[in-house]
């Protein structure tokens, strides 16, 4: 299934793959913050409908995620990065998905904070 996000202000504007099965709360120092509900994708699932340099980015820490958010409203819709085995990934803020039923997508809790 195809589902359309952006941010607040639709300066960042994507389209992104996949069924939604579930949502990672991570209470890490930046994502408990955000209070984003994560969903991962294979990075070729997500499609930018607007620039790529429209989004502004964020890295701490490892530098390991790319936390992309828009420089106007400040939301951050999505995130790049690696898996494990190396395969890059997208982190999709399910809060900036349209018109999805968000309380009924089961929310998995990471620990991030002991990374």
């Amino acid at each position: 299934m195809k589902h359309k996000g952006s941010c607040h202000c639709g300066t960042v504007a994507f389209e992104v793959e996949g069924d939604i099965d579930s949502a990672l709360s991570c209470n890490c120092s930046i994502c408990s913050r955000k209070g984003s509900l994560l969903w991962f994708v294979p990075r070729d699932a997500l499609t930018l409908l607007t620039p790529e340099d429209a989004a502004s980015t964020y890295t701490f820490n490892k530098h390991a995620i790319q936390h992309r958010f828009c420089p106007t409203c400040g939301i951050h819709a999505y995130g790049d990065g690696t898996d494990p085995k190396g395969n890059r990934m997208a982190a999709i803020n399910l809060r900036c998905i349209d018109g999805i039923d968000l309380p009924a997508i089961p929310v998995h809790e990471f620990n991030g904070r002991a990374m």
